[in-house]
């Protein structure tokens, strides 16, 4: 862009302000430095972390659709650790009464190209099926309780009758008498028994729960919408329910004007969703600093992942793999339909009767764990990571034996927990603690992944020459939805040379502007044109928000 004089006085010649890398017009740009990719490497997913009964199944899904593996396996655990529920936990001591329930919270990060919801929509399909049938079964027995409800309020009036004879005849003692057998503990209608919530209420989950005592999993397609809910107004409270609901053995007591007091006897609620790059850089960034948000929410989500995209695609078109998914459907009622009795469980002789019942390791997976629990602690106490990034790490203690007892359950264990499936966890807990260091890094280099929103944008043509910071920003693309990652990721940039800022008089204040190096200038597409057909700075985004 020239510097001559534009219309509407825009800028009249260039200013070198104070503190800034401001140059003269016409200065030669030296060679800019590299911008380095920000996330780090993550493990491959290995489908031997699956369970037999489960790795056809998911193994189908992922080639079908060309999808990383690593979405429908994750949404699988934390689906089957929902059903698992409160029904049995896992007692990671030999003889503590520390007692773990597997509930997990979990997640999806990708592009949209990359299949992400599709795959995990699949995976909840025998959730969903579940969810019919219960629903079915509800119908039918309503229609049931009807009929003995129009008996029972038959006979209500009749003897309501007989009272108000007796109150006539002045017979006292036989109105109490007959009042007295009116009295009945309150009539319930049937329940219906639900396992999948996409949007609720904080004081209507609670009811939902308190109707379904083994928990419930909220599905999300938009993770992020989710957890934006949680910080509007008014909004305060839900976030503190959550953080109780994760544990999955606690109760939670709230009171509203209308509602009046609810007692959650049961608050368990898993937690699966899908999220963009983009937003979660954003949120991360906020989450893991020291604010408000900081409050280990974040660090609950332990089953997420952010797999590299394939180098490779196939056409696949087949049929999908009905034996597979049959059996799946069958493990997922199996463990729907789980029984105290069928389980080798142990109470602790000092817990309360109502307390969830556990298993334990067999001796030779409990020397394992203990092993590995050692090590795990010795590398916690070294203080070498960041804390926000420990926290999450601190979270494996209940990780690794969740994730156990939900493999052991799954391919039909009912008894002490084995070594194999103790390995099968740690496998996992390697592989998702590698993916958990990319999410984390997009909050802890928040200038990289800023810088290289804009150079995105910059090879798409969508910034030209020379452009404002509010020219950044506003128009809320990925990763630059905040006025201060803009200006983070400008900085980076002037810094390695690929911009160059400048102030311009205006009619007003001067004006800070950024020049775009001529290197890169030259690879832009013309003017008028866009990188792609499919990619564009507004609607067409695939990341925009």
């Amino acid at each position: 862009m020239s510097n001559e004089k534009r219309k509407g006085g825009a800028y009249d010649v260039p200013l070198s302000p104070s503190g800034t890398s401001g140059s003269p017009a016409g200065e030669a740009w030296p060679e800019f430095e590299p911008l380095h990719d920000e996330l780090p490497p993550v493990e491959p997913f290995d489908f031997m972390l699956l369970p037999e009964a489960l790795r056809p199944w998911i193994t189908d899904i992922a080639e079908r659709m060309q999808c990383p593996p690593d979405f429908p396996a994750a949404a699988s655990l934390v689906a089957a650790g929902s059903l698992v529920g409160r029904k049995v936990g896992i007692y990671p001591k030999c003889q503590d009464d520390w007692l773990v329930v597997a509930n997990l919270w979990g997640g999806a990060v990708g592009r949209p190209s990359l299949l992400k919801t599709p795959s995990v929509r699949e995976v909840m399909k025998p959730l969903q099926r579940l969810e019919v049938e219960a629903k079915q079964n509800f119908e039918s027995e309503l229609a049931t309780r009807r009929a003995e409800h129009r008996v029972e309020e038959a006979k209500e009036k009749a003897l309501d009758k007989k009272i108000r004879v007796a109150i006539d005849a002045e017979n006292e003692s036989e109105a109490t008498r007959l009042a007295e057998e009116s009295i009945r503990a309150p009539r319930s209608g049937p329940t219906r028994k639900r396992y999948l919530v996409n949007d609720a209420t904080v004081e209507k989950l609670g009811e939902l729960l308190n109707e379904n005592v083994n928990g419930l999993l909220i599905f999300r397609d938009e993770l992020m919408g989710f957890l934006r809910s949680l910080e509007k107004e008014g909004h305060e409270c839900d976030r503190a329910f959550y953080l109780e609901a994760w544990t999955g053995n606690s109760r939670y007591t709230y009171d509203r004007i209308g509602r009046g007091t609810i007692d959650i006897e049961a608050a368990t609620v898993s937690i699966f969703g899908c999220v963009q790059p983009g937003p979660l850089a954003s949120y991360m960034r906020r989450a893991i600093n020291d604010t408000e948000d900081a409050d280990g929410f974040v660090q609950r989500f332990q089953v997420i992942v952010w797999p590299d995209p394939g180098t490779t695609w196939r056409n696949v078109d087949r049929h999908p793999n009905t034996v597979a998914k049959t059996r799946a459907y069958e493990v997922f009622k199996a463990l729907d339909q789980l029984a105290f009795t069928q389980l080798e469980v142990e109470t602790v002789k000092f817990a309360k009767d109502d307390d969830i019942p556990g298993l334990r390791f067999d001796p030779a997976a409990q020397a394992v764990f203990d092993a590995w629990r050692e090590k795990f602690e010795a590398r916690l106490s070294g203080g070498e990571e960041h804390g926000a990034f420990e926290s999450h790490l601190a979270k494996y203690r209940s990780l690794v034996p969740s994730i156990t007892l939900i493999l052991h359950l799954i391919d039909g264990g009912r008894g002490p927990v084995g070594v194999v499936d103790l390995n099968r966890a740690l496998g996992w807990a390697r592989y998702l603690e590698s993916h958990a260091r990319r999410i984390y890094s997009v909050g802890q280099n928040g200038d990289v992944v800023a810088a290289k929103a804009i150079e995105k944008r910059i090879r798409r043509g969508d910034l030209r020459e020379e452009f404002t910071l509010r020219q950044v920003y506003r128009p809320k693309w990925s990763g630059l939805t905040q006025k201060e990652d803009a200006e983070k990721g400008i900085a980076l940039l002037v810094e390695l040379g690929w911009l160059r800022s400048e102030r311009r008089l205006t009619k007003g204040a001067p004006t800070t502007c950024f020049r775009i190096h001529p290197d890169l200038r030259a690879s832009q597409p013309p003017p008028g044109a866009t990188a792609s057909s499919d990619e564009s700075p507004t609607a067409r985004d695939e990341d925009v928000h």
